[in-house]
């Protein structure tokens, strides 16, 4: 496999590279690579035609069949500096070199250069903050059953339950607590004597 590679990176070093123009680098270029890339290709058709007749492949064929290879290698290598080429003149536009001439006013001297005063900044008006008043807290349900009883005593737990928007369980929950309160006299005090 080293051989057909080498015949490839000895095409590639030949082709793609940019070369300075100049005598010498004409003579280090082709003087100095043309022989390796000869060598290369040399061994690699003597490898691969040595290899075709050990498989007792035909004359022909052990003759043909390595220029096959190496060709295809130098064509490939071809094929990807045309494309390379044409793809980069493609994607890049044209550079206009020309210099614009620019006119450029004198800088005038120091003591005529009026003063320029930074500007204010820009005034900021005052935030109002306006509060909204506290939503009114609704009594808790055991005052809103004891002011409904102390209107009504005689009305049914259904009926406050109904007024109220409250369980009928919670009316006699609460009934039971106002009742219990208002029958229960206060515990009596000592007094001293």
């Amino acid at each position: 496999m080293f051989w057909p590679l080498a015949v490839f990176v000895a095409v590639e070093v030949l082709a793609r590279v940019a070369w300075p123009n100049g005598k010498r680098w004409a003579a280090l270029r082709f003087l100095g690579l043309l022989p390796v890339a000869a060598v290369a290709a040399l061994v690699s058709y003597r490898h691969l035609s040595g290899l075709l007749a050990h498989y007792g492949e035909d004359d022909l064929t052990v003759f043909l069949g390595p220029f096959a290879v190496d060709g295809l290698m130098v064509m490939a290598t071809g094929a990807l500096i045309a494309t390379g080429a044409r793809r980069t003149t493609a994607e890049t536009p044209p550079v206009d070199v020309r210099t614009p001439i620019v006119e450029i006013d004198p800088i005038p001297p120091i003591e005529q250069t009026p003063e320029v005063e930074a500007p204010a900044p820009p005034a900021v008006e005052p935030v109002q903050v306006v509060q909204k008043p506290a939503p009114k807290r609704q009594p808790s349900a055991a005052a809103r059953v004891a002011s409904a009883v102390a209107r009504s005593p005689k009305a049914s737990d259904a009926t406050i339950a109904a007024r109220l928007g409250l369980s009928e369980a919670t009316v006699k929950r609460h009934r039971r607590q106002a009742v219990d309160s208002v029958s229960t006299p206060p515990a009596p005090t000592l007094q001293a004597a």
